[in-house]
């Protein structure tokens, strides 16, 4: 039988490979972005009491409404905004689910979507399993800010979307107003989408803001916007996120979703909605990731590894051209197999495998974890 990929040059998942790796030479993986800790007991055993309280059947396609309707209260709180639950939220299978049915939705054969890379791998298949054409910028090291004149220069009439994360996956940078600002001038007159991956948005540091284009009206009209409550509660595996995205954009999304997962795990939805009743975890996230970033940094010291400026997020870069001249990919197995920590190469979220000789490291990990990871890279520097 014949069969033609539509997606013949994607492999092995680069963070599956890596993780893989880790498990066969006994690693401390610090490689795939998750936990290695537990959620809060108080939401498991919110679990348990929903799973008893007839949550055994399908989930409303959209959403449970109680859920969508704390997600409306909370963006009204953080952001200012006055949403519709019913018409501008869905809960999906994951935020990457979503980032796929909002492109799916929206993109036609032959249109061009602008990704600002390095990214989270997950967007430029989606992109062309339905006929779209990536179209690259790349951010440059060590600073990763964006040149928006550069990005400018690459919007042509088959322009449909821009494809945007802050705080950024892997780069650690933040957004700011100018940036926003920004992306109304490239926007303006213009049918262009934005489709915005917001899943670290409570992961800020030194100061730093989280800022949506949905705060801005020029921008909210044609943006897509996901969450995790993966990232945002530390259960990844459950896989639950939301969009939020104008009346029209979600109708079409919805769309999509119906049709690839229908609903999303009822009990799950139904013990963090009342978990996000209660509590106010969520707030305590910057100065709980900020404390980990730096027991890490500390617990280097001073060593050749180089740490690039982590504005957000929970990865830090490190520049690792000081110890070697190999390729980000070989070190990185290399860091495996005789250091024993699992790290990832930042060339395999360009398209291109744009090589800065930089490793992606995820330190939302247990500060034992953390601890030990740093012992052993300490080693790396007398290479």
């Amino acid at each position: 039988m014949q069969l033609k990929s539509k997606l013949p040059n994607l492999g092995r998942h680069i963070f599956s490979h890596m993780t893989a790796l880790a498990n066969e030479h006994n690693a401390v993986n610090l490689s795939q972005g998750f936990p290695d800790f537990d959620p809060d007991p108080e939401l498991v055993k919110l679990v348990d009491e929903a799973l008893n309280e007839n949550t055994n059947q399908y989930a409303p396609m959209p959403g449970l409404p109680i859920l969508r309707q704390q997600i409306a209260s909370k963006m009204n709180s953080r952001y200012g905004l006055d949403l519709d639950w019913e018409t501008e939220i869905t809960i999906g299978t994951g935020a990457t689910e979503l980032i796929f049915a909002s492109i799916a939705a929206t993109v036609w054969p032959g249109d061009e979507v602008i990704l600002i890379e390095p990214c989270y791998d997950c967007y430029r298949p989606a992109i062309e399993v339905v006929g779209g054409k990536a179209v690259v910028y790349k951010m440059k090291a060590p600073d990763f800010k964006i040149d928006w004149d550069e990005v400018g220069k690459l919007v042509s009439e088959k322009t449909k979307m821009i494809c945007l994360c802050t705080p950024n996956n892997p780069t650690g940078t933040v957004f700011t107003h100018d940036d926003m600002q920004r992306l109304i001038a490239i926007t303006k007159g213009t049918d262009i989408l934005l489709l915005c991956d917001e899943v670290y948005e409570y992961m800020t540091f030194d100061g730093k803001k989280h800022i949506s284009p949905l705060q801005y009206p020029e921008l909210r009209q044609r943006t897509f916007a996901s969450f995790s409550f993966g990232k945002t509660y530390h259960i990844t595996g459950w896989k639950v996120g939301y969009c939020v995205a104008p009346e029209l954009l979600t109708g079409e999304l919805r769309k999509v979703h119906q049709n690839a997962t229908y609903c999303t795990s009822h009990p799950l939805q139904k013990a963090i909605a009342k978990y996000m009743e209660k509590s106010g975890s969520h707030l305590e996230l910057s100065a709980f990731f900020e404390r980990k970033r730096d027991l890490f940094l500390d617990a280097l010291g001073d060593t050749k590894l180089k740490a690039l400026p982590c504005e957000g997020g929970y990865f830090l870069l490190f520049d690792y051209s000081d110890v070697s001249d190999e390729s980000d990919f070989d070190f990185c197995v290399r860091l495996i197999k005789e250091f024993g920590v699992a790290a990832i190469p930042v060339s395999r979220l360009y398209s291109d495998w744009h090589d800065d000789r930089l490793i992606r490291i995820c330190f939302a990990k247990k500060d034992d974890t953390l601890l030990e990871a740093a012992k052993r890279l300490r080693r790396v520097s007398q290479m």
